[in-house]
């Protein structure tokens, strides 16, 4: 059975960089996209960036475009979340996501295996 294990993220100040890792654990040959999202309490889950299996293509949302980038290793199924120029949004819990097919996707409807979420905390 796969598993999505997420690591990394804590607190940090505004304009700072912070980095997030998963690791999709179990079968090795997994060839679906995985992303990120994230959801502040109360509101909505929120694409912030996803990545194709090969790693070749990626998409990155509106709200972080610039700022952050999406990479993914595929020997070892790991996707890492480079986040810089952090804004001071408050908490958020993310989540590390797998695709039910190999391009990336910004609708949260094509995934379907998520971890247990990483907090961020970034402050002003």
């Amino acid at each position: 059975q796969v598993q999505l294990v997420e690591s990394g993220g804590g607190s940090a100040q505004a304009g700072g960089s912070l980095k997030l890792s998963c690791v999709a654990s179990g079968r090795t040959d997994r060839r679906y996209a995985m992303a990120w999202f994230r959801q502040r309490s109360g509101k909505e889950r929120e694409f912030v960036a996803a990545i194709g299996w090969s790693g070749a293509s990626t998409r990155i949302g509106d709200s972080v475009k610039g700022r952050f980038t999406i990479s993914r290793v595929t020997a070892t199924n790991t996707i890492t979340l480079h986040m810089d120029f952090l804004e001071p949004e408050g908490t958020d819990v993310y989540y590390c996501e797998e695709a039910f097919r190999g391009c990336p996707s910004e609708d949260s409807e094509d995934y379907a295996l998520w971890g247990q979420g990483a907090q961020v905390t970034v402050s002003s």
